[in-house]
């Protein structure tokens, strides 16, 4: 049952929240590009939580596809992983406004919106997940 539409949305998720964020930069100043990763050197603890939500968002989507035979509990750990990204899209947004140093210009990077692309791809995945219960709920109605 691996092969189910889920099963690639959530696929998906996962390559864009732990793949992508080494490819795009979260913003760049004038000297540097900032990547999720270079977020662990600094000294703030909430640069350093951004990088562990994100692998944690890309582990439990990966894992969730293993879960097929329980889809109650594919669906719950869906929006556990909505409720990741979007906390860490608002993570984001507030210190890309509340960025230290910010009197040289600095460009945000597409690395921000990553959380969105995931929020979408666990929604279509949840989707997918409630009509496959709908089905079979449907068809032990008729046993």
């Amino acid at each position: 049952m691996i092969q189910r539409i889920q099963s690639i949305y959530l696929f998906l998720a996962s390559v864009v929240s732990g793949g992508l964020i080494f490819v795009f930069n979260l913003w760049k100043t004038l000297k540097e590009q900032i990547f999720v990763l270079d977020l662990f050197s600094k000294e703030l603890f909430t640069f350093k939580v951004i990088p562990l939500m994100f692998i944690t968002s890309s582990i439990l989507s990966l894992v969730t596809i293993f879960l097929y035979r329980d889809r109650k509990l594919q669906f719950v750990i869906g929006r556990i992983i909505i409720l990741i990204n979007l906390f860490l899209l608002g993570l984001l947004i507030y210190l890309s406004l509340t960025l230290p140093g910010e009197t040289s210009v600095s460009e945000k990077g597409i690395g921000m919106f990553l959380p969105i692309l995931v929020v979408l791809l666990i929604v279509l995945a949840n989707k997918a997940i409630k009509k496959d219960e709908d089905l079979v709920k449907s068809v032990d109605r008729l046993r």
